[in-house]
């Protein structure tokens, strides 16, 4: 299975993140994709990039950002694919939005959105609320995980992930600087899974959106340039050169974990 990862221009403007988005996914239908994902903010804009102030929440202008996601979910059931989208989520005065990552099927139906669960020191002073759960979905008998920007420094996120039995994780960053790149390479080989990382196109510099293999290995990548750019790559289970990774290391690791093929051999001192 084809899926994408997206590195898109954010502005201040809702219908034009909106408009940016839609072409993405147009993009990556066309390519054969059956699922796209979107950075942290692609349409709402992130917080202290394009909203400038907590109190800028309460200014957005909500009714276009509903419209806007119905747009892209017409979109997703017209051509048939999955699209995971970063943009904030609001929540009834006086809480502000969670950090969110909405998921659209192929059919058009928002099957859910991820709500970034550790928020950072400056986040949790009146930019968003943190969430509560762990996300996960399916398309075509693959599982896939949400996570968002900060929670890279959590291993114990991504190893919740592994035992939940998913594929793939879906990292939606404002920004994927180096230390990131080199921390979901790591998270992709200690848990054996695909880890598709979405950025704006401002920050590309910092690190291109892409995706990293089971291995550890990065398997495609954006040019490091600031334009509209999707980098692609197919799941496969069986592929030959994911086989140590998938069938030996990844089984191995959570008998390891348990710890039973030690407790046996163990000698009491």
């Amino acid at each position: 299975m084809k899926i994408a990862a997206a590195q898109s221009i954010i502005t201040g403007d809702i219908a034009e993140n909106g408009r940016t988005i839609r072409a993405l996914i147009e993009q990556a239908a066309h390519k054969g994709a059956r699922l796209v994902n979107f950075c942290e903010g692609a349409l709402s804009g992130y917080a202290k990039a394009q909203i400038n102030s907590p109190e800028n929440w309460l200014d957005l202008d909500w009714t276009t950002h509903d419209t806007e996601l119905a747009a892209i979910a017409d979109t997703c059931k017209r051509l048939n694919i999955f699209a995971v989208v970063g943009s904030a989520h609001p929540l009834p005065a006086p809480h502000p939005p969670h950090n969110s990552q909405y998921v659209f099927s192929d059919d058009g139906s928002l099957i859910g959105h991820y709500d970034k669960r550790f928020l950072s020191h400056s986040e949790l002073q009146g930019w968003f609320t943190p969430g509560t759960q762990a996300l996960t979905f399916e398309v075509d008998g693959y599982r896939f995980g949400c996570l968002t920007c900060i929670e890279v420094q959590f291993p114990e996120l991504f190893m919740d992930y592994e035992r939940r039995d998913v594929d793939a994780i879906l990292f939606s960053s404002y920004g994927i600087r180096s230390f990131f790149q080199i921390a979901l390479r790591a998270h992709a080989g200690f848990n054996c899974v695909w880890i598709s990382g979405a950025t704006p196109a401002q920050t590309a510099h910092e690190g291109p959106a892409g995706i990293i293999g089971p291995d550890g290995k990065v398997v495609a990548h954006c040019a490091a340039e600031q334009r509209n750019q999707l980098a692609f790559a197919t799941l496969d289970r069986n592929d030959p050169s994911f086989d140590g990774a998938l069938n030996k290391a990844r089984p191995w690791r959570r008998q390891a974990r348990q710890g039973n093929i030690y407790r046996k051999k163990q000698i009491k001192p």
